[in-house]
């Protein structure tokens, strides 16, 4: 199926009020829609209801290590994005990478354990366990959430901090204009409903503070029969790409010299009458045996780029509470081991 195809089917799905999941990658090459009783065949769980995972006490503790890239090998990738965004290519570019990592867990354990707003397992291919909404649709009201902004929570004076961060505020205005500016082309009437909220991430790592904003819209009242349209005229998410988008798309392919496949991409269920659907961030992919984990955050012209390195590293956690976890960062600018109690 290519996306033509797949778009073409959500439309169709969409007039019958037949239910339906999709996951769609950034590339939008192998899109995913299948009804319920498909499911099955593809080795597919999700769960978005944000539900906390139940605690195992039983379970052995895991542990969780990461090998970041070198900083010299990112920071290649960090120059010539901010060289394109000086001579004006971008305003903001999302930049990721991969980090190879190890655990005791298996992907479809740290699926069944892990506690996230959208959760998703497809076979031994890829686990997801994803903060950010896309877009929701109750009724005709669209809303979209879009996440820019990342600190760990045990800095002193942390949600001050990265609210009052200019470069932050920059990164985040340019990301809800975007958003307000693809909405417009979908609805006539578009508003900023919250601005700049705080979320609170528990990790094995720790906690992180995030930042998102909502953005919504009032469709038409036929917006089912055109669901897959919408959806299209959406991608790629603007908080994993940047803007403006098709010249951005171009320089995070250059930077990044690697697929993201599915990871950045989108996930969401329509269960016949409203949608809800995740950016497929916090991302850990089986490669030929070796577990990657992918992040990433916005470039701006104000980047640091050891800041921006840090936060990408960040984000390489899983969001499972155990008394005996072990996180060890190895090879990064902050190494250490922290025990969670």
């Amino acid at each position: 199926m290519n996306f033509q195809q797949a778009t073409d089917q959500m439309n169709q799905y969409g007039r019958q009020r037949q239910p339906f999941l999709f996951i769609l990658d950034f590339d939008l090459k192998h899109p995913f829609v299948l009804r319920p009783d498909e499911w099955a065949d593809h080795d597919i769980a999700f769960d978005f209801s944000g539900t906390p995972a139940p605690p195992s006490p039983s379970q052995e503790p895991f542990w969780f290590k990461k090998q970041p890239m070198p900083f010299e090998q990112y920071q290649i990738g960090f120059d010539y994005v901010v060289a394109n965004i000086r001579f004006g290519n971008s305003f903001l570019v999302n930049l990721s990478g991969q980090t190879p990592v190890e655990t005791n867990l298996t992907l479809g354990q740290i699926y069944e354990q892990a506690s996230a707003r959208y959760k998703l397992l497809l076979g031994n291919q890829f686990v997801c366990f994803s903060p950010e909404s896309f877009v929701q649709i109750q009724g005709n009201r669209l809303a979209s959430f879009p996440m820019k902004g990342t600190i760990a929570a045990h800095l002193p004076n942390a949600e001050v901090t990265i609210l009052a961060d200019p470069k932050e505020a920059a990164e985040h205005a340019t990301i809800v204009d975007l958003i307000r500016n693809d909405l417009s082309q979908l609805a006539e009437k578009v508003w900023v409903e919250r601005y700049r909220y705080i979320d609170r991430v528990e990790t094995s790592g720790g906690g992180l503070l995030q930042v998102s904003s909502e953005v919504a819209a009032l469709l038409a009242n036929n917006w089912r029969d055109q669901i897959g349209t919408i959806l299209a005229s959406l991608l790629p998410a603007g908080s994993i790409s940047g803007a403006p988008k098709p010249k951005t798309i171009e320089i995070i392919r250059t930077a990044e010299g690697y697929e993201r496949g599915y990871y950045t991409g989108v996930c969401g269920y329509f269960d016949g009458e409203n949608l809800d659907s995740g950016v497929m961030i916090r991302f850990i992919e089986n490669q030929n045996g070796q577990l990657v984990f992918k992040s990433g955050g916005g470039i701006t012209a104000r980047s640091n780029a050891q800041q921006e390195y840090q936060e990408m590293i960040d984000k390489v956690y899983l969001p499972i509470l155990d008394v005996g976890c072990r996180t060890l960062d190895i090879g990064t600018t902050r190494s250490q081991i922290s025990q969670n109690t």
